[in-house]
């Protein structure tokens, strides 16, 4: 059994419509000429149908061609919109690594501000704090300025602050040159005194111990200095102070 579409059965019908005058008109026609009629309204009736059928189908496939287009932007779209939120994304991603880096690069100039240095102190190598390093020298800038009273503060405290550090040695030197700076015996010789006590393989030993010589001339306390500098040459007697010593020595008696 044949079943036509709406398109089919209107062609149908136009069919019938023409073929019923013939049909009005068979009796009066033999049979190989009725034969003929219907198989020419026969012919013209698939001619039709073929017709519509061509012309639904070429709708179909317009109206296919037409959701697949519509698929394909909607699709295009989304794709627009992902690569967008990917493309964000991505610049998200860059900052927070830059920010990483940066956090890193910063957490490790700070770690090394705290590390120790190898640094040349009076001849020997050793590892100081960076704080130790930056004080020691900012008070000695005063120093060679001819902040003597300045450069005493500061030493003071960096002796009290670093009794350990490779620096408290010349620290405490420095910290006597700069009462001698001042003309203040009195301070000068207590604080040198320290230099020979604790410290009495230290490079700044013997010198100190020729400033305080100096400084009992100065109190014209002649025999304290002449012993001060006896000692020296007994106990650093190749060094440079010493020479200094022997070359003094004539004029205490």
């Amino acid at each position: 059994m044949i079943t036509l579409s709406k398109p089919r059965l209107a062609a149908v019908c136009l069919a019938l419509a023409a073929w019923l005058p013939l049909h009005a008109q068979a009796g009066i026609l033999d049979d190989n000429e009725a034969r003929k009629a219907i198989l020419d309204l026969r012919a013209k009736l698939d001619t039709l149908s073929r017709d519509v059928n061509a012309r639904i189908d070429t709708k179909a496939d317009k109206s296919a061609l037409l959701e697949m287009v519509n698929q394909n932007e909607q699709t295009m779209a989304e794709i627009a919109k992902l690569r967008g939120q990917l493309e964000v994304l991505a610049n998200d991603i860059s900052v927070a690594q830059k920010r990483q880096k940066d956090f890193y690069t910063d957490l490790d100039a700070r770690i090394r501000k705290l590390e120790p240095r190898e640094v040349n102190v009076d001849g020997q190598q050793a590892a100081v704090a960076p704080d130790e390093q930056t004080i020691y020298e900012a008070a000695m800038a005063a120093f060679n300025s001819g902040d003597y009273k300045g450069s005493a503060t500061q030493l003071a405290e960096f002796v009290r602050r670093y009794p350990l550090s490779p620096y408290a040695a010349s620290a405490q030197y420095w910290l006597g040159s700069s009462y001698y700076g001042q003309r203040d015996c009195k301070k000068t010789i207590p604080a040198l005194q320290v230099v020979g006590a604790t410290y009495p393989d230290s490079a700044k030993a013997p010198d100190a111990m020729l400033t305080i010589g100096n400084c009992y001339i100065d109190l014209k306390d002649k025999k304290a200095a002449a012993k001060t500098f006896k000692d020296l040459i007994a106990k650093y007697p190749s060094s440079p102070s010493a020479k200094a010593a022997k070359e003094r020595l004539p004029g205490l008696k």
